[in-house]
């Protein structure tokens, strides 16, 4: 709601850049009841991270995201893909499959949203099956996702609307005891390009989501750090 349309011309109906969000095929419900994590936060966060992306870059954006699963053919269509919540995720031998063909054949992924030792390791072990031979290393504050359009003095660390507007009050910005310190790591390909950026004890998606909440969580979180690196990741990710 309130989130403005905008045209895209004609001669770039082909050539523009769309969000696409990683739909993965497992519940992952600590319940155990059916339901998607993958899809938290839609379509808002996509719809405003879009629009920033037009307002605030030279790239022309389509207004519509896109949802794709891993083996999904049109996969190969988007150099950027995102993907959420893989603390519960459990990738089938398809999915792992493709995922990886999508690496590294070019494709670049974006993982957001998790928190905690447990979720992280759940992701760790998950990626060692689509990458055995790889391990994710964390990205130091100089590297460019950092600073390629608007630099950023420190790793941000962004939590729910609620935790964050209550943090103008006691500086708490972690949503768990063992979450405390968010994590940017990396993992390359054969070549030395990265293929992957995993957001840990952090929530970007949230700051896109919520920016019309308040005030105060839309200038601390949305305007100060979730906008602005997740735009540089983007960037980075289509110009390397």
């Amino acid at each position: 709601a309130g989130v403005p349309d905008w045209e895209v011309s004609g001669q770039f109906r082909s050539d523009v850049f769309t969000f696409a969000r990683i739909f993965y095929s497992s519940y992952s419900d600590r319940y155990g009841r059916w339901g998607k994590k993958c899809m938290i936060d839609h379509p808002a966060s996509d719809l405003n991270f879009s629009y920033r992306l037009e307002e605030l870059t030279s790239l022309k954006v389509d207004p519509d995201g896109k949802i794709v699963s891993l083996t999904d053919p049109n996969l190969f269509n988007f150099p950027f893909v995102y993907l959420i919540e893989p603390g519960e995720m459990v990738l089938s031998e398809e999915e792992r499959a493709a995922l990886r063909k999508y690496l590294l054949g070019g494709g670049f992924m974006m993982i957001d949203d998790f928190w905690g030792v447990r979720e992280y390791e759940n992701l760790r072990l998950e990626l060692n099956r689509v990458f055995p031979d790889r391990e994710p290393q964390e990205l130091p504050i100089e590297h460019p996702i950092f600073n390629f359009v608007f630099p950023l003095k420190k790793k941000p660390q962004i939590p729910n609307v609620g935790r964050g507007t209550e943090s103008e009050y006691d500086g708490i910005t972690f949503e768990q005891w063992d979450a405390q310190t968010p994590f940017y790591k990396g993992m390359w390909d054969d070549q030395g390009r990265l293929m992957m950026v995993i957001c840990h004890n952090t929530d970007l998606g949230d700051g896109w989501e919520w920016e019309g909440a308040n005030h105060y969580y839309f200038k601390e979180f949305s305007e100060k750090k979730a906008y602005p690196l997740g735009i540089n990741i983007v960037m980075y990710a289509l110009t390397h």
